[in-house]
């Protein structure tokens, strides 16, 4: 179910940006949120599966 919102706020971030690359919305915004939207992503990923050990 996280996937699902990680996916979709990556989608609306691309929207974003292309949009702030046509210059209707400030570039500088739209970017971080490309990359913040990507690295919570990514890290999501990484976290799920994490070897945690023998018990």
């Amino acid at each position: 179910m996280a996937v699902w919102i990680f996916l979709s706020m990556i989608v609306l971030a691309f929207v974003l940006n292309i949009l702030g690359l046509l210059k209707v919305i400030p570039l500088y915004i739209t970017s971080p949120f490309l990359f913040l939207s990507l690295l919570s992503f990514f890290y999501y990923l990484n976290v799920r599966k994490r070897f945690k050990g023998f018990r």
